[in-house]
């Protein structure tokens, strides 16, 4: 009975050691989940729900106002708190939240744009885009399924899109700033409705480097010597509305 009990359990002891996995396999398992995280980070726009959230509470207590001019996009907008004096006249709604990308924007285009049913949309974001990783082709891309998102719902609205910004700080990328901008300049000239609003060249020096007198401690942010440059370029094209 021992002869034959013994085989028996080395057969069964050799076949539990094959089925387990080895380092390696279960590193690689591992690796997928993290890899499929890691990209689908550059699209995801939940860290920005409870700003939309915000905004749609203030539009439970303050009517929408058809005919108005939306402004959305990254901190440049955001901290743009002035625009009801910078543009006297105009009903504007400050739809903008820190750190966002073309992409968010695109991602809650139907929630915090297009409900108002608006005259014109101020656009600006694609820095932050850009010292992401992502590329100039992409920045253009995006705001193109923008334009569309935002044109399917009202058709009629203009699209200004502000040129990137010549930030100090992020003056290692003012080559992929010049691309982004040249690839939305050109998208701009051959699509119905949709204007390039060009703030890069007057906050450059002649020597091709940023003016930092327009700006923040941070070298990111502007101060109002910056966005009397952007109110001179936007005022111009809402003007000609």
């Amino acid at each position: 009975m021992r002869r034959i009990l013994l085989p028996l359990l080395l057969a069964l002891l050799s076949a539990c050691a094959s089925t387990a996995p080895t380092p390696q396999a279960a590193t690689t398992t591992a690796a997928v989940p993290a890899a499929a995280a890691a990209a689908a980070a550059g699209t995801d726009s939940s860290r920005w729900e409870l700003d939309i959230q915000a905004f749609e509470r203030e539009d439970a207590v303050v009517r929408r106002r058809p005919g108005s001019i939306v402004f959305v996009g990254s901190s440049s907008i955001r901290y743009w708190q002035s625009l009801d004096t910078d543009f006297p006249g105009v009903a504007s709604i400050n739809r903008g939240f820190g750190g966002s990308r073309v992409y968010d924007s695109l991602h809650y285009a139907d929630r915090i744009v297009t409900p108002y049913q608006p005259r014109a949309v101020v656009f600006y974001a694609g820095d932050n885009d850009l010292s992401e990783g992502r590329t100039p082709v992409q920045v253009r891309d995006d705001f193109a399924a923008f334009v569309e998102r935002v044109r399917a719902a009202a058709p009629q609205a203009r699209i200004g899109f502000i040129s990137i910004k010549p930030s100090p700080s992020r003056a290692a990328l003012l080559p992929q700033v010049r691309e982004a901008n040249a690839l939305v300049r050109a998208y701009a000239q051959q699509a119905k409705g949709v204007d390039y609003l060009d703030v890069y060249t007057p906050m450059m020096q002649a020597s091709g480097a940023p003016r930092p007198e327009l700006f923040l401690e941070d070298a990111l942010h502007m101060n109002r010597g910056g966005y009397e440059i952007w109110i001179d370029v936007v005022g111009a094209w809402l003007g000609a509305l």
